[in-house]
């Protein structure tokens, strides 16, 4: 079959250009119209409970996660000149775009009894702007007496003091929030600036709009630096320009599809997909290094260079695609988590890798058929003296010290089995953030002074109309409360309950005491006080907490960034208080929120992500089937690429890095990758075996000695290539360049001494009829064929 292909790329080689460069623009147009992706992806499927629970809270209630807090501890808040900046600074952001509400100290409300009505009347606490230091202590008297607000505006014991920005929901899931966070944080420098304090900012659309940034930043950082590092590489072993440049059109070209592809299939730029372009700069360069490697190696063999072009493509043209497929099976195994930002990497990234083999198949060979033969300086690298050597010393121990190669991997499986079984997950919505990153500190400036910013909500259905203000249920909700403020993680709730104890405190003038639950006796007057109409359009206190049939009430909570771990523990704990205080045949008790749907999403997540390993083991498997069809040969090739894994694992495990989505993936990724030096190998073996009469000591060697080169040659780019992910501002990108890197190092230790010793020690117990007579064979050889190519094309460059 490649040798038809071989064939009609040579010969219409204008044609193939002139379509793919069409292909390239078209795909061009359209990537340009890529776009970033602001939403909060849900982790869970679309009819998981947990979703469906927190979708329809939110119906009913409005988004729980369109809040910013900036907070600061300025111990001379209450002086004239700082109390004003900072009600100037809520007045400025109140005049952003996009903004809804601003709530701070100077903008508090306060409820005052009006004995004429018999209503509260709704008061600003700060009626117009101070101008003299006695009105200002006198606001931090008042201010400090509303207990409603101590723990949600100000900590009395640590002098911090918050501000709350709603945003517009409508506004917080485009490109339009980065114009509303850039319009934000210039207010909040200007003041951080101008009174010399030092302020914090963070809520869930903050970090959000930080993380794609950030991404953003890294998207092109992680190509430029990809592309250096492949030119460094391409011209540390190849020595020639027109190698580093054909390579780098190829490069360009593959990005280019990449984008054009996300488009197309309506997707964005994620913290997933945007690392995309940087994963296929590695595996582009990894191809053009096999190829040309083998272009090298058959012209010095017989020095035409059209014959030595249609061996590459027909001889390894198959090779090649089976390793890219084996590539992007690791990735598609990504296709079957119910999950769609995995899934949209997974289908992105597995086509691209398909298509790039395209790319490069096609465009490589037509590239040097139509520029000079490689000199002698340029084929050095096929005797590298350094490599060579390495390659002496591995035949060497492979010959001679087989023991040793199996006591060092034995070793290394033990301390990997030790090292897993001290893996521990983790799941926290700002995981990948390294601990000296702004963001994180910034939130662990609102968990150690207000508790947190993620959302933690309930919700409490009565289950019939009014059900809301029976005062049992009254009393239950507060004693859940109580329960829940039992826990640090949480801040200070803001519920029904809270406005009825604000109700009490102003029905008694202010008084501070008061700030308690009213009793049976006290419950109808003051009540009576508060407006009960929550369907209207007006400044109500009970709408944000009741819906308007008074039949179901929330409670909202912001709870610190625990992790899946602490917050299964948590609602362990609180889930069995929820039913011992209410009764399920009455009530309907949700525990939902972002922080809830995160953790089991995460949790979720991470046991998908593990079933996603054993299938891109199991595709593979069958790849390897197809290839080889002895079942103790694909046997004896995957564990040579299994066992690296568990050895990843256990660094994990030793290093302290938990299991997260963004370290999963490394196990699919890595294995995808690293079975194509097996596949390499296993092939070239075959071959030989046939070539040398069925002799596998000689066979394993010979075939070790020409794949070789390519397989430590790879190898070497595909560790440089993925340690460009080090330099990443996230923690868990890091880790991906780390371990990948890792993960490939130690298979290519497994592929190139433990895979051939194995094959040495089980010797003809591996050589079975059906690996020796294969479906399809992977090295094509026909050598008349060969030469009635290159004599066709010699012919017709005579005649041009």
């Amino acid at each position: 079959m490649f040798t038809h292909i071989s064939r009609f790329i040579l010969k219409h080689r204008t044609f193939l250009i002139v379509i793919l460069s069409l292909l390239t623009v078209f795909m061009a147009y359209e990537g340009k119209n890529v776009k970033l992706s602001y939403e909060n992806s849900s982790l869970l499927p679309e009819k998981d409970s947990t979703r469906i629970e927190y979708l329809k809270f939110k119906n009913l209630f409005g988004e729980d996660g369109n809040v910013i807090v900036i907070g600061t501890i300025n111990p001379e808040l209450f002086k004239l000149d700082q109390f004003n900046a900072w009600t100037e600074l809520g007045d400025n952001i109140r005049k952003v775009d996009g903004v809804l509400e601003v709530l701070n100290i100077s903008r508090a409300i306060n409820l005052v009894k009006n004995e004429e009505t018999h209503q509260f009347s709704i008061v600003p606490v700060v009626n117009q702007k101070p101008t003299t230091q006695a009105e200002v202590d006198s606001l931090k008297n008042t201010i400090h007496k509303l207990k409603f607000y101590e723990g949600l505006l100000y900590n009395s014991k640590t002098n911090a003091t918050l501000m709350t920005v709603t945003l517009d929901k409508k506004k917080i899931n485009d490109i339009s929030r980065i114009a509303i966070i850039k319009s934000i944080s210039e207010a909040v420098n200007a003041y951080k600036t101008k009174n010399n304090v030092e302020i914090h900012c963070s809520g869930m659309p903050y970090i959000r709009t930080v993380t794609m940034q950030k991404v953003k930043h890294e998207l092109f950082l992680f190509v430029i630096i990809s592309i250096f590092v492949a030119t460094f590489i391409m011209f540390l072993f190849f020595k020639s320009i027109r190698v580093i440049l054909s390579s780098l059109l190829i490069v360009g070209v593959s990005i280019v599809w990449v984008m054009g592809t996300l488009v197309l299939f309506g997707y964005k730029i994620t913290i997933l997909t945007g690392v995309i372009p940087s994963l296929i700069v590695i595996i582009v360069i990894e191809n053009c290094i096999y190829i040309l490697n083998k272009y090298h190696w058959e012209y010095r063999s017989h020095g035409n260079k059209m014959r030595a072009l249609s061996q590459v493509i027909h001889r390894i043209g198959f090779a090649s695609l089976m390793t890219n497929a084996a590539t992007a099976l690791g990735f598609a195994a990504f296709i079957l988590v119910p999950n769609q930002m995995l899934r949209e990497f997974g289908i992105i990234t597995s086509i691209n890798i398909m298509v790039l083999y395209v790319l490069t198949i096609t465009l490589l060979p037509i590239i040097f058929s139509l520029v000079d033969p490689p000199t002698p300086k340029h084929l050095k690298h096929l005797d590298n003296n350094f490599f060579g050597a390495v390659l002496d010393k591995i035949i060497y121990l492979i010959s001679h010290r087989r023991n040793l190669i199996y006591s060092i991997a034995g070793g290394l499986i033990v301390v990997g089995f030790i090292g897993l079984s001290m893996m521990k997950t983790s799941g926290k919505i700002v995981d990948d953030f390294r601990s000296d990153d702004p963001t994180l500190l910034d939130l662990k400036f609102f968990e150690s002074n207000f508790g947190g910013v993620m959302p933690f909500e309930i919700s409490v259905d009565t289950k019939k109309r009014n059900g809301i203000l029976v005062y049992s249920t009254i009393q239950k909700i507060d004693k859940l409360q109580n329960a829940i403020n039992e826990h640090p993680e949480f801040s200070k709730p803001l519920s029904l309950i809270e406005v009825f104890k604000f109700a009490r405190q102003a029905y008694y003038n202010g008084d501070s005491s008061k700030y308690t639950l009213p009793s049976s006796m006290e419950k109808n007057f003051i009540f009576g006080y508060i407006p009960q109409n929550v369907s209207g359009n007006g400044n109500n206190l009970l709408k944000s907490f009741i819906d308007s049939t008074k039949q179901i009430t929330r409670i909202s909570y912001q709870m610190a960034d625990v992790g899946t771990n602490h917050m299964d523990s948590l609602m362990a704990n609180i889930l069995p208080q929820v039913d011992s205080i209410f009764d399920r045949s009455k009530f309907d008790v949700t525990v939902t929120g972002n922080s809830v749907v995160y953790a089991k999403g995460t949790n979720f997540l991470i046991r998908n992500l593990f079933e996603s390993v054993i299938i891109a083991i199991i595709l593979i498997s069958i790849l390897m089937a197809f290839l080889f069809v002895s079942f103790r040969m694909i046997l004896v090739s995957m564990v040579p690429n299994i066992i690296p894994l568990v050895i990843t694992a256990a660094i994990m495990g030793f290093a302290g890095i938990p299991i997260k989505p963004s370290t999963i993936i490394v196990f699919s990724i890595a294995l995808g990758i690293s079975v194509d030096n097996a596949i390499q190998y296993l092939s070239r073996y075959r071959h030989e075996l046939k070539a040398n009469n069925g002799a596998i000591k000689l066979s394993a060697l010979n075939a070790l000695r020409e794949a070789g080169f390519s397989m430590i040659y790879t190898s070497i780019v595909l560790v440089l290539g993925f340690s460009v992910f080090m330099v990443s501002e996230f923690g868990g990108t890091q880790a991906l360049g780390v371990l990948i890197s890792t993960t490939l190092l130690i298979a290519m230790f497994f592929n190139i001494m433990v895979l051939p010793s194995l094959l040495l020690t089980l010797d003809k117990r591996l050589v079975s009829k059906a690996f020796t007579e294969p479906i399809i064979e992977i090295y094509e050889e026909n050598e008349a064929e060969d030469n009635e190519l290159a004599a066709e094309f010699t012919q017709d460059d005579e005649t041009k």
